[in-house]
């Protein structure tokens, strides 16, 4: 179906902020973004093809909301299209992440957990613990002991429940459903690596003309 619209049509269109695609692929409308309009062009505006992945292009590709109004008008010149979201999506061109292969989880799990560990340890060396322990003792029971294991051990097991309330899991159990605070360190570093890509191409796009601005457009 082409040409104009037969009656005054909407299209509601959200974008998505991150698409996986790979190499060679054609992205459409309807892998980019959700749309919402009547069932008489909805097939046709899905399968509006955007952008062909050619291998210059890099794993990282930026399309532009303007570039899909272009597209959307050069087929239905009369469609009145309403948008939300992102004004960008990016392609991430490549296969997705494998899921981590035991081996490696295991040796990286190691690692974590005797460097925790050493931290911890060294921590407690720097600020004396052990004496500020043994003083502590004493002043409950008024008797000197070198190794208060009835006080030490206890704080140690708290060390670990607390570590495992701050960061609200056990291997796959949550314990409610806020994110604790490495998902929204993690989820802010890819939300800042997200906007950089997309300034940075927006600006080779412009021909690197000028700083870009954290929406990825100009500064004034």
């Amino acid at each position: 179906m082409e040409g104009n619209v037969s009656a005054p049509t909407v299209l509601y269109m959200r974008l998505k902020k991150r698409v996986h695609i790979q190499a060679g692929d054609t992205v459409t409308l309807g892998v980019v973004a959700k749309l919402l309009t009547d069932d008489s062009i909805a097939d046709v505006l899905e399968s509006l093809v955007l952008y062909h992945h050619q291998t210059e292009d890099g794993n990282r590709v930026v399309i532009d909301l303007l570039q899909m109004i272009r597209a959307i008008r050069h087929q239905f010149p009369g469609l009145t299209i309403e948008t939300y979201g992102e004004p960008h999506v990016l392609l991430m061109v490549g296969e997705k992440a494998e899921r981590a292969r035991m081996p490696v989880l295991i040796v990286s799990w190691l690692l974590l957990f005797f460097g925790a560990g050493l931290a911890i340890m060294n921590f407690h060396t720097d600020v004396s613990m052990k004496e500020v322990h043994m003083r502590i003792a004493e002043l409950v029971t008024g008797k000197h002991e070198e190794h208060p294991l009835w006080f030490q051990i206890p704080y140690s097991a708290g060390i670990g429940l607390g570590m495992l309330l701050f960061f609200n899991h056990l291997f796959k159990k949550r314990f409610n459903e806020e994110p604790n605070p490495l998902e929204v360190e993690l989820y802010l570093y890819q939300e800042n690596v997200n906007a950089y890509v997309v300034a940075e191409e927006m600006r080779k796009k412009q021909g690197g003309h000028g700083p870009s601005g954290p929406a990825g457009e100009p500064d004034a």
